[in-house]
């Protein structure tokens, strides 16, 4: 086990497995793991296959697992996946819903883009098996250690309602008597849980529709859940109270704890700020990116994260805002040699999910520098005593920039941190024994102690730099008055040079679009003067179309293309090495507008839609093969129509296949959508 031991709880944890079955079949059976809490103090407790847990093992049907989650109320059910108890999100929606108040479905291997079990149980020391019955004993003593996120519908928002328990009829003066009646007891009952919220001090708001004689109904929105309101379910005589969790827009996952694990960031500054968490273990923890925050948002945000020891950037040198973050953190910084391409940076990134190129920039900063310094984490881990934390000492070496030794040595000393010393500083022996509780207090007070030293050191740092700051901006005025009137003598001046510079381009320009267009008229001449008669297709009248052949289906490719002879609409271009290319790259050739495109190799999925969309043929070389001679190449004009008559054809099938996916999915989202509105 790690430091993240499970603690004795009050609760059950059960771990789910599906033993055998799917889900979405009949009967599907599922080995369950429960893990009791076990007072230690207890003599009369029984045996327990762990200090702080009695394990019971059983094989269940998802029925019978329903009917212990009921009877048990455990505080976690902890699966690998959790999608192995519902067969669809609707399904899993109505699993969460049903669960009793307090108990929370925890998937241990991660939120959308889980990892296996087996790594994570490894990251925590939890022994692992591939049977099922040892896969969810892991899954549950990972969430009893607080790993993993919880699987949520719901917000953390109530809605308690109170209304008629009986229909109020239509009658004469006795009926309108029992309406009075019932109404008054609806607003009798709302006043009680109204007073019961406000002894809890839960924030609410309140909605009331009133009726003749009182209410007909109040609704109470909540800021908490269900177990944290002293309301339940009930229905008595003539009123009904309702409780309700909110429900989100669909399946959310949210960690158990907050991670403060010890982490790499990547950043890439600019109008668009990204940043990206790494861990120890080069496990992609999360990227984040925003048009509008500043320093201070980022900031929190990583310290959300974890506590870094290394801040990358994807360029040389490093940007002054990456080195204001590595300097806030007091981290040690990573930068390339040279700047990091854009290939490289795809590859390394390529197994991970971001959502623009900022994001992309930054997590490959974070896993350059965590693929630098593998080796240093592994010699130190081997280095590390089995009862330090290893996270600690690569800190004290990375950031800290001391020895291994050293910082073993700290750590072993240090009251706080160390393992072999016991966490306790040297005692007079003729002091009493402190019990557990008072040795704790006695170093929470000498921390609390240090950090009131710091801080009132921080704070007359503080003071010196408002000082220097006035001091500063005075000049700045001063600065400012005298270059106020030094710019009203410049500004004609600077117009005209400006004036005379951009004259000045725009002949250069010109001159050398001059130059450039007589080569290519020179180009074109050459390529009158070929020997024909050395393409038999000429001689026998099937006719030759020319074709534009560009090395790689890159951006550079492309340009290099376009500066050499121009790509222009109507073009037939020659791909040489289609893959590999993203969508920039793909819109920028479907861009030029070309008749066709023949590839050699395969295009991207993100290529081949681009060009689809843009209604551009792609035919593959085999069928039109493309003859070069120098930097002239040819093709048959007949066997290109051919290709791309079958590249329409089987365009119109895929567009046909297209609506009918689209119709399909919009029918069953609507059959969805009506299915969930009448079972509310």
């Amino acid at each position: 086990m790690t430091s993240r031991t499970i603690r004795a709880r009050d609760r059950p944890v059960f771990g789910v497995d599906v033993q055998s079955g799917d889900v979405r079949g009949d009967d599907p059976s599922y080995a369950l793991v429960i893990l009791d809490p076990v007072d230690d103090d207890d003599p009369d407790a029984p045996d327990a296959e762990g200090p702080l847990a009695r394990v019971t093992r059983d094989v269940v049907s998802l029925r019978k697992l329903r009917r212990l989650i009921d009877d048990r109320e455990p505080l976690y059910v902890a699966t690998d996946n959790a999608y192995e108890l519902a067969p669809d999100k609707n399904a899993l929606v109505g699993f969460l819903r049903s669960l009793p108040d307090g108990t929370r479905l925890v998937q241990v291997t991660g939120a959308e883009r889980p990892e296996p079990l087996s790594r994570v149980a490894s990251r925590h020391g939890i022994p692992y098996g591939k049977k099922p019955m040892e896969e969810a004993e892991a899954a549950a003593r990972l969430a009893a250690a607080n790993v993993g996120h919880e699987v949520t519908a719901f917000t953390d928002e109530t809605t308690v309602k109170v209304s008629r328990g009986r229909s109020t009829g239509k009658g004469g003066w006795s009926q309108d008597r029992y309406t009075r009646r019932i109404h008054g007891n609806v607003r009798k009952r709302t006043r009680q849980v109204q007073s019961k919220l406000e002894e809890a001090n839960l924030e609410f708001d309140r909605e009331v529709t009133e009726k003749y004689g009182g209410y007909a109904n109040a609704v109470f929105t909540v800021e908490a859940r269900p177990e944290d309101i002293p309301v339940s379910n009930s229905r008595a005589g003539d009123v009904r109270v309702e409780v309700e969790r909110e429900r989100r827009d669909g399946i959310e996952y949210e960690p158990l704890v907050k991670r403060r694990d010890r982490v790499i960031v990547g950043i890439d500054p600019g109008t668009t700020t990204a940043a990206a968490v790494v861990g120890l273990d080069g496990t992609v923890h999360a990227l984040y990116s925003s048009r509008t925050a500043d320093t201070a948002e980022v900031t929190e945000w990583v310290i959300e994260q974890g506590r870094p020891i290394l801040v990358a950037a994807d360029v040389e040198p490093m940007p002054e805002t990456v080195e204001k973050f590595r300097r806030s953190f007091d981290a040690a910084g990573w930068r390339p040699t040279t700047d990091l391409p854009v290939d490289e940076k795809l590859h390394r990134t390529r197994e991970a999910s971001y959502g623009n190129d900022h994001e992309r920039d930054a997590l490959a900063a974070a896993l350059y520098a965590y693929d630098a310094h593998e080796d240093q984490f592994e010699r130190i881990t081997e280095k590390t005593p089995p009862r330090l934390d290893r996270e600690e000492v690569i800190a004290g070496v990375v950031a800290g920039g001391a020895s291994v030794e050293a910082v073993i040595e700290d750590l072993r000393e240090d009251p706080d941190g160390g393992e072999e010393a016991g966490g306790k500083h040297p005692k007079d022996p003729t002091e009493p024994e402190r019990t557990e509780e008072e040795e704790t207090i006695r170093r929470l007070r000498d921390r609390v102690d240090r950090l009131e030293s710091h801080a009132e050191s921080l704070e007359a740092d503080l003071a010196e730099r408002d000082d220097r700051i006035e001091e500063l901006e005075a000049d700045l005025e001063e600065a400012k008055r005298e270059e106020r009137i030094e710019a009203r003598s410049r500004r004609i001046v600077s117009r005209l040079e400006r004036e005379t510079d951009r004259l000045e381009r725009e002949r250069d320009e010109a001159r050398e679009t001059v130059a450039e267009l007589e080569g290519k008229v020179e180009t074109l001449k050459e390529l009158w003067r070929l020997d024909h008669s050395n393409f038999d297709d000429v001689a026998e009248g099937r006719g030759l179309v020319s074709v534009k052949p560009v090395e790689q289906f890159t951006l550079d490719a492309l340009d290099a293309a376009d500066e050499a002879y121009g790509l222009v609409a109507g073009d037939v271009v020659y791909l040489r090495d289609a893959s590999g290319a993203g969508r920039r790259t793909a819109e920028r050739l479907a861009g030029t507008d070309p008749r066709a495109v023949i590839r050699d190799g395969n295009l991207s999925e993100v290529a081949d839609r681009v060009l689809f969309d843009g209604g551009i043929p792609v035919v593959p070389a085999d069928d039109v093969p493309v003859r070069e001679v120098d930097e002239l190449a040819v093709a048959e004009e007949a066997a290109l129509e051919a290709a791309i008559d079958d590249w329409e054809s089987r365009a119109e099938r895929r567009r046909r296949d297209e609506r009918a996916e689209r119709l399909d999915r919009i029918i069953s989202e609507h059959r969805a959508g009506t299915r969930l509105e009448t079972e509310e």
